[in-house]
């Protein structure tokens, strides 16, 4: 069986939850495109199916330490397969339709078989789910909502025709009772016709919703390094970020063809005052080649969505 276990950074409910791991990181050199916003800072949606019941929620490990320190314990695999270490992401259905909101449900199976009901949080999330197509566009990030059966429910919004990828990320335990983040994918497709859309060409900047966001750093697979994310409105810089799953900027980066996924977030712990303007991300890119990465910051209870490329070397 491939392991394919992400081992990614995370930072927990403050108070409660701590994080464990080792420090990594990589230089960038990013390029850019427009992104967009949404008015649900979460991107937690109202659920209408049945009853739901609260998953456990494990009590952290001895080894964690508090605050969002930007952690992270030695990557492992790029969440390309649907089952590692015993664990294995089965959605209800292999495709979606188009042009439509649907709701999207999965379980996560272990090796005896049965759902798994037992996790930890991960950025004050149970579960991420993400969904990108083959092209790069496309991207959601969702939070969805587990009833008693362990059976995870989220809506999705309309997507076009195409083939996609849809990731489950989370963090449970292992035998041992040891921390085991894992990220796990399938393919989804979308039917009727499709077109390729090109990835934007080169900058180190982008914008969105008025805001531009100046990224900073050198590229290079495997290696450690620092990227830096400047936001500014309109040439002033930006001190007011919000926090937004207990960090300022969410980032996840999808490989392009293959779809191999990365996440990273900012070093430094949130505070009332607000955050900004500039933002230092660890990170591993595992592999060489071009990167489309989604940054989600929040301010004034709106979440924005910036997108740019990044070349790997």
């Amino acid at each position: 069986m491939s392991m394919s276990i992400l081992l990614r950074s995370h930072a927990r409910v403050r108070s409660v939850f701590v994080a464990a791991g080792v420090t990594v990181a990589v230089g960038l050199t990013v390029t850019a495109c427009g992104g967009g916003s949404t008015t649900t800072p979460t991107m937690q949606h109202t659920m209408t199916a049945p009853t739901m019941m609260a998953p456990t929620m494990m009590a952290p490990s001895a080894s964690g330490h508090a605050g969002m320190a930007g952690t992270a314990e030695q990557p492992v695999g790029d969440g390309l397969t649907a089952e590692a270490s015993g664990f294995r992401f089965v959605p209800a259905v292999s495709s979606l339709p188009a042009d439509a909101p649907t709701p999207f449900r999965f379980q996560i199976v272990g090796g005896t078989g049965a759902p798994v009901t037992a996790f930890r949080p991960d950025q004050t999330r149970l579960m991420h789910l993400y969904l990108v197509r083959s092209d790069l566009t496309g991207f959601q990030h969702v939070h969805p909502t587990m009833a008693g059966d362990g059976t995870w429910t989220v809506p999705l919004d309309a997507v076009q025709p195409g083939s996609y990828r849809v990731y489950a990320s989370f963090i449970t335990t292992n035998s041992s009772g040891q921390d085991l983040p894992l990220v796990l994918s399938q393919p989804v497709t979308v039917a009727g016709r499709s077109a390729v859309t090109p990835l934007p060409p080169a900058s180190t900047t982008t914008q969105v919703d008025g805001y531009t966001l100046t990224l900073a750093g050198e590229v290079m697979a495997g290696a450690a390094h620092t990227l830096t994310v400047t936001v500014s409105k309109e040439g002033t810089p930006v001190t007011d970020l919000q926090p937004y799953l207990d960090t300022y900027a969410h980032l996840s980066a999808f490989h392009e063809g293959d779809l191999a996924f990365a996440h990273l977030h900012p070093v430094g712990a949130t505070s009332a005052a607000g955050g900004g303007p500039a933002l230092s991300f660890e990170a591993m890119m595992a592999k060489a080649g071009n990167w489309r990465v989604f940054v989600q910051f929040q301010t004034a209870a709106v979440l924005h969505t910036a997108v740019v490329t990044l070349s790997v070397g």
